[in-house]
């Protein structure tokens, strides 16, 4: 069973910056959004909830690891 990548889990050092952001930055908001979405997508494909190709489950993870290193990015400019 996969689980979900929070990014509070993914980054417990900056719980607080991401608090802060979410609270403060719309567009830091809506990324964070879009990223727990494309996690919540991965985690149902990989529990076989739901189907679909190798190549699209690849493309989501590609996805969420671009937003991560945004958000990362984002994180460490505060």
């Amino acid at each position: 069973m996969q689980n979900h990548h929070p990014l509070i889990n993914e980054f417990p050092d900056k719980k607080d910056a991401i608090h802060t952001l979410k609270m403060s930055n719309a567009h830091f908001r809506r990324l964070a959004f879009e990223y727990e979405g494309v996690d919540k997508a991965i985690v149902r494909i990989e529990q076989e909830i739901t189907p679909t190709s190798d190549e699209y489950l690849n493309t989501l993870k590609k996805e969420r690891l671009s937003l991560k290193d945004t958000l990362l990015g984002m994180l460490n400019n505060i």
